[in-house]
């Protein structure tokens, strides 16, 4: 459940003051009050001042007035919306108001509809444009999407490919292996990177409540509808809608889904009319959905509609190049999050990562070196480090367990091949490095591998 917001009230009317106040908190917001532009300033230099999400301000204050509150408001917090108020003001001075950063100009007396109307879409904004900003530095700090693997660089081209375009995009894949990050990715490259991004579990919301929560509600619709809710398609008017896990929907909330495809319109529970939305629809699911169709769970007409361009999310365990990287790159982030020193793998936590089938792809390697950052000691991390993966992966050894040799010979040479070629996966193929972690000339490595049967792989 999310966090009420708040928002401070700068007015020097005791009327206006409790008047909006009780209004606002009606509504579920935590309300802050001030009479002076002075007072606003210094609220926002104190450290609670950092929990305001919506500035309403006066223009007409005693002392400092509004247009210089809001100046100073916007340089102390640029991220801030804020709301001019005023009884008698100019066009002139709401041209000004917005030049310096305003998000809206509200006159007086206040119509309460409009105010919430206006306060409701300037907090929607602020969240969007933060979590976009999130979102753009996560993918360009590269999160899920390194590409040293060739199938992750055909996944990348076919993004490249495909998000610029309105084509409607359906992401399959295992649980853990990125399809979220996919989706956001194609909406941060497409032209509605500045719209919403709106997200829906359909496996997580109720069958009764979920055609509520995708198409909105009028009040009154049913008990617990206490006031009018958008919904998530319009909530995404303008941007992209992400529906995940589309395989758990309802036979009756697929029909509402393709109907609303089909006419690019919407109609709330409860009635009110139908509304249109502009709003592209991305999908995902871990499911066969060719084999829920076959099986009649899921609609032929809708899965055409979605799936204009498919795109498979590679498991982990089929992008092994891509393991080590990963799980440096989430050590180095993580360990700066939290305020460690920097790690880095030891060979036998190296060779117990590589040897893992990742059952939950990367969301588990994610997980798992977040455990070992904050639980590792040492600069160095060990098989310890990884708790329940290496004792697994131990327990699933038998320390005799090799092939018959006909000689000592043909064993040495089976132990050989098999840390020789160990080595060159945890050096990434660069032959220089291997031949200095085993202590041998680089021609002779070469001459030794051909021996054995090893095919070098330089990086």
């Amino acid at each position: 459940m999310r966090t009420p917001s708040t928002i401070l009230l700068v007015d020097d009317e005791p009327g206006i003051r409790r008047s909006l106040g009780e209004a606002l908190k009606d509504e579920g917001y935590h309300v802050v009050k001030a009479e002076r532009g002075e007072q606003a300033i210094d609220l926002l230099h104190n450290p609670d001042g950092e929990g305001l999400q919506l500035m309403l301000l006066d223009v007409w204050l005693p002392g400092q007035d509004g247009l210089e509150t809001l100046k100073q408001a916007k340089q102390l917090r640029p991220d801030l919306p804020v709301v001019m108020i005023s009884g008698h003001a100019s066009i002139d001075t709401a041209l000004q108001a917005t030049k310096l950063g305003a998000f809206d100009f509200l006159e007086k007396p206040i119509d309460l509809d409009r105010l919430l109307l206006v306060v409701g879409n300037a907090l929607r904004q602020s969240r969007l444009e933060q979590e976009n900003q999130r979102l753009l530095a996560e993918v360009e700090g590269g999160r899920f999407f390194l590409a040293d693997s060739p199938a992750m660089k055909r996944l990348m081209a076919d993004v490249a490919l495909v998000a610029p375009t309105e084509g409607r995009v359906l992401l399959t894949g295992e649980n853990g292996s990125g399809k979220e990050e996919v989706a956001r990715l194609l909406h941060l490259q497409s032209p509605r990177k500045d719209g919403p991004f709106i997200e829906v579990n359909c496996a997580a919301i109720p069958e009764e409540l979920i055609e509520s929560e995708l198409f909105g509600h009028q009040k009154g619709a049913f008990t617990g509808a206490v006031r009018d809710q958008k919904g998530k398609f319009r909530e995404a008017d303008g941007g992209t809608l992400f529906l995940d896990e589309v395989g758990d929907m309802s036979l009756k909330t697929q029909a509402k889904v393709l109907r609303a495809l089909q006419e690019g319109r919407v109609e709330p529970v409860g009635g009110g009319g139908a509304v249109g939305v502009d709003v592209r629809v991305i999908t995902a699911t871990n499911k066969d959905l060719a084999g829920e169709i076959t099986r009649g769970r899921f609609r032929e007409d809708l899965y055409f509609r979605l799936a204009v361009v498919p795109l498979r999310i590679p498991a982990l365990r089929e992008r092994p190049e891509d393991i080590l990287p990963l799980a440096e790159a989430f050590m180095s982030r993580i360990a700066k999050q939290y305020g460690r020193p920097p790690r880095h793998l030891g060979p036998e936590a190296k060779d117990t990562l590589l040897r893992h089938d990742w059952p939950g792809n990367v969301r588990e390697l994610k997980n798992l070196m977040e455990r070992a950052v904050i639980l590792g000691r040492g600069s160095e991390i060990g098989p310890r480090d990884l708790g329940p993966l290496a004792a697994r992966n131990l327990a699933d050894q038998d320390p005799f367990s090799f092939p018959e040799f006909g000689s000592l010979k043909d064993a040495k040479d089976w132990f050989e091949a098999q840390y020789l070629q160990r080595e060159m996966r945890f050096q990434n193929g660069n032959m220089t490095r291997v031949a200095e972690r085993v202590g041998m000339d680089r021609s002779n490595l070469y001459k030794r591998l051909k021996a054995l049967g090893i095919e070098p792989r330089e990086s």
